[in-house]
């Protein structure tokens, strides 16, 4: 997390000739947005995919699969009782990319992507096409097993349930060297 516009940006100028998109979530693009500005500077255009899920959408997925609810990843304010709220902290994305100089589309749905990614052709300067989905939304997961070590002591069922599987999963853990 963090390197994708950047990353973008040095694969563009080491071959300006060619089309440099970048893929990037909300989370990720409050880390690194400011590059950019950069691309528009510099005259070097890149189209960057910016998916707008409310929040740290794999890390919240991950910690969903470890015990932990996914604890502070969505954009939410606290309510009055100090736990994290339903309502929505609405970071205008959009707004901020245009506002770096970069020409903005929207899309919602796979037609106006597409139509959005035909569009982002036509144009000489770097374009972020801003696309919300669900925050919620889970597209499975990949067969790997990532070491994630879960908390050993929790009051939570969920936690304790994830460690025990941790400590079965680990067991079988193989090094590739």
């Amino acid at each position: 997390m963090g390197y994708e516009v950047g990353g973008a940006l040095g694969a563009k100028m080491a071959d300006p000739g060619r089309d440099v998109y970048c893929f990037i979530g909300d989370g990720t693009f409050l880390l690194s947005s400011q590059e950019i500005m950069t691309a528009v500077q510099e005259n070097l255009k890149l189209t960057v995919l910016l998916v707008d899920n409310y929040g740290y959408g794999s890390i919240a997925a991950l910690s969903e699969t470890r015990g932990s609810q996914g604890f502070a990843c969505r954009f939410n304010y606290r309510g009055d009782d100090g736990q994290y709220s339903d309502d929505r902290i609405n970071v205008d994305l959009a707004a901020n990319a245009a506002s770096y100089g970069a020409d903005v589309l929207t899309a919602t749905t796979a037609s106006e992507l597409k139509q959005a990614l035909a569009d982002a052709t036509e144009i000489d300067n770097t374009v972020v096409i801003y696309i919300k989905v669900d925050a919620k939304g889970r597209f499975g997961g990949s067969g790997a097993w990532w070491d994630v070590p879960v908390p050993e002591v929790s009051e939570l069922d969920s936690t304790q349930d994830a460690r025990k599987e941790y400590d079965e999963q680990v067991t079988t853990q193989r090094l590739y060297l």
